[in-house]
């Protein structure tokens, strides 16, 4: 059976139970082990085995069913037990709600009782602090103080309470019987009040916190209170200010303060206040009109810088002072202080401030003219020399010789920067300063500024002298620089609507000031504008008459009528040449002086004058068969010329006027076929003839048959 009970090991496998049982049966092996395979041997084993294991069962069985049995008895005698608690706990039960009853009944008597001991204590005590200070009170009636109360300076807390409380007795009696008494009583409240600044500045500058927190108690109930604040805050601000940045000091004071302020005084809100006032209104305030008054009429510059940046530094310090107890409107009791300093500047902030670009404008505009040793021009004052000069402006009449600017265009973007920036100041001030109600009107005033310097006094000044300096379209040898000027123009106009932008717009963004300066913006612009236009057509104009000028020079009747048809030697004119150097140096300046879609508005106005004056041109010749062929050479050349300008219409039309030319060489009989070609086929008839009569063989071949 100890066999049998070893076999059953966990994890317990009934094959691994079954071979481990063969295995140590003599005999019962696979191979047999030592012995010979006997099954009758391993059939008489497990037979033997499964009688063992039917009593291994049946003594199991039976232990089970006795642990079974000892289990349900265990069961009902705890359940016994259960039932006597739960019995006891019920009486237990009823026992704590009879006590609780009757310590609710007592509890009640002792609190009746208290009431009524507490009804005949209180009339005592009363009675008895009457009768004390009456005591007291008879001192003073005799003149005598013989208690020790007023004697000992060590007893002055309390001697305090009493003198305060015969002080307030002493109110009530009528003057004419105790006037003495009253005096007497006033004279040691007032001596003992001092007595309690004085020790309460000698703990303060002991740093007694606690002696400090007693005394400021005691003081509490005495008029003289609000003089043991001013006390406390003039000694608080005794070596505080030992830099030179007030500001700083200040923040470094209240954060001390505030720490301390709130384990002495039992309104620390209060005391903070009122420190917090009395440095703006005496240590802030003599700061401001130091740095101030000092500047306001000398150097208004300074006075403005200042003023700028006194009064950010000011509301800084205030938003930092936010952070500490200052009552239920700190924000609306900080902005009071800041106006009570500033008002009087603020009020007349704008006027200076419009007087001081008015004047620093005209200064640095006058310094640029006097560098260049120029004497600015009065345009339009109506003398016959500028209505001259009006006409030629508008028209291409000789009317006397354009002005010599020698190259310059008279704008500056040194000048342009340092107006600017004097303006962004300007503006950045305007915001801090300003009333919120009064912003966008004040921004409106020095943008009005601004116009009239740089926009007015500068740019449009550079266009009218460079509308002067434009040649007249005849003129040889002629020296274009306004598009230099449109150039710099243009990029002054970024920089001025860039601040535009930048600084103006969120002043005024969300005020009807808004659609006035649009509005204002978009006169100079479209005052620029027509000058601009002005000035580039007429440039336009004097670039075609300085072609024409050199085509009519250098262009000879026998370059299309060769003498000898056979030895022409040149791929294409003089004429041709030079004109087409002067064409691409003309787009490259515009290409420079342009940006945009302008670049392509200017060059296409410019190819179809170019190439109206080329037809034009063309038309006042007559051309042999050779002559023809180097027209056509020519033409090719400006039609190579014509792709710089990167228009595709200027294109198109050089390549219609290279098959125009094709006219003059073709043979007669294909005239027609060449006339109905992809660029002619559209084309006035009256045109493609005057091409075709140019021909030297026109009445010879009998050539306008073909377009009868």
């Amino acid at each position: 059976m100890a066999t049998t009970a070893q076999l059953f090991e966990e994890p317990f496998d009934a094959d691994e139970y079954i071979e481990r049982l063969a295995w140590r049966t003599p005999g019962g092996g696979s191979k047999g082990g030592a012995e010979a395979f006997d099954p009758k041997r391993l059939l008489d084993e497990f037979k033997c085995h499964i009688e063992e294991l039917k009593q291994l069962d049946e003594k199991i069985q039976r232990k089970v069913e006795k642990l079974e049995h000892q289990c349900h008895r265990e069961a009902k005698e705890f359940a016994h037990k259960v039932q006597d608690l739960q019995r006891s706990n019920q009486v237990a039960f009823q026992h704590f709600q009879e006590l609780d009853e009757h310590i609710s009944y007592v509890a009640t008597k002792v609190c009746h009782l208290g009431d009524q001991l507490e009804g005949v204590n209180t009339p005592r005590q009363r009675a008895v602090e009457a009768q004390r200070l009456m005591t007291y009170f008879n001192e003073f009636l005799d003149g005598d103080l013989r208690s020790d109360v007023f004697n000992n300076p060590d007893k002055i807390k309390e001697a305090a309470d009493i003198i305060q409380k015969l002080h307030l007795i002493a109110q009530e009696l009528p003057f004419d019987r105790f006037a003495d008494v009253k005096a007497k009583i006033a004279s040691k409240y007032h001596d003992l009040e001092r007595q309690l600044i004085q020790e309460f500045t000698a703990a303060q500058r002991r740093g007694e916190i606690g002696r400090m927190r007693e005394v400021a108690a005691v003081l509490l109930h005495f008029k003289g209170y609000a003089h043991c604040v001013d006390v406390y805050i003039k000694q608080c601000q005794e070596g505080a200010y030992i830099r030179n940045d007030v500001f700083e000091d200040t923040a470094a004071l209240c954060q001390r303060v505030n720490k301390q302020v709130g384990e002495v005084f039992s309104s620390p809100e209060t005391v903070m206040a009122k420190l917090i006032q009395s440095i703006f209104e005496n240590k802030l305030q003599a700061h401001v009109r130091e740095k101030l008054d000092g500047t306001r009429h000398s150097d208004v510059e300074q006075y403005l810088r200042n003023l700028y940046d006194l009064y950010t530094r000011t509301t800084a310090l205030a938003t930092k002072l936010t952070e500490f107890n200052l009552g239920s409107d700190k924000h609306t009791f900080l902005s009071k202080l800041i106006k009570s300093i500033f008002s009087s500047y603020l009020e007349s902030y704008i006027d200076i401030e419009r007087e001081y670009l008015r004047t620093r404008g005209a200064m640095i505009l006058q310094r640029y003219y006097d560098s260049k040793n120029h004497q600015k021009r009065s345009i339009g004052t109506g003398s016959i020399q500028e209505l001259k000069e009006r006409i030629r402006q508008r028209t291409n009449l000789p009317l006397g010789p354009s002005i010599d600017t020698h190259g310059e265009t008279f704008l500056s973007p040194e000048l342009v920067v340092n107006l600017l920036q004097e303006t962004r100041h300007a503006f950045e001030r305007c915001h801090k300063l300003s009333d919120p109600s009064d912003l966008p009107k004040n921004a409106f005033s020095i943008f009005l500024l601004l116009v009239e310097h740089l926009c007015v006094e500068h740019i449009d000044y550079a266009l009218e002298i460079g509308l002067a300096a434009i040649p007249s379209s005849d003129a040889k040898n002629a020296k274009l620089y306004f598009l230099d000027v449109v150039q710099q123009a243009n990029s002054i106009f970024h920089l001025f609507d860039k601040q535009f932008n930048d600084q103006l717009m969120p002043l005024i963004s969300s005020s009807p000031k808004l659609a006035e300066c649009l509005h204002k913006k978009k006169e100079v612009i479209e005052q620029m504008e027509v000058k601009l236009d002005t000035g580039i057509d007429r440039t336009l104009n004097c670039m075609v008459g300085q072609m024409k000028h050199i085509l009519t020079t250098e262009q000879k009747k026998t370059d299309f009528r060769p003498e000898d048809e056979n030895n022409v030697m040149i791929q294409y004119t003089t004429a041709c040449t030079k004109v087409c150097a002067y064409v691409s140096r003309q787009v490259d300046h515009v290409r420079k002086s342009m940006d945009g879609k302008n670049v392509d508005t200017v060059l296409t106005e410019l190819g179809i004058r170019f190439h109206r004056l080329i037809h034009e041109h063309l038309q006042q010749f007559s051309y042999s068969s050779m002559g023809g062929m180097l027209a056509i050479c020519d033409v090719a050349e400006y039609r190579r010329c014509a792709k710089d300008f990167r228009v595709p219409l200027v294109l198109q039309l050089f390549d219609t006027l290279h098959a125009l030319c094709n006219l003059l060489v073709v043979a007669p009989d294909n005239l027609k076929q060449v006339c109905s070609g992809e660029h002619l086929t559209n084309l006035d008839r009256n045109l493609l003839h005057a091409f075709v009569q140019l021909r030297v063989d026109y009445r010879s071949a009998r050539l306008g048959r073909h377009f009868s």
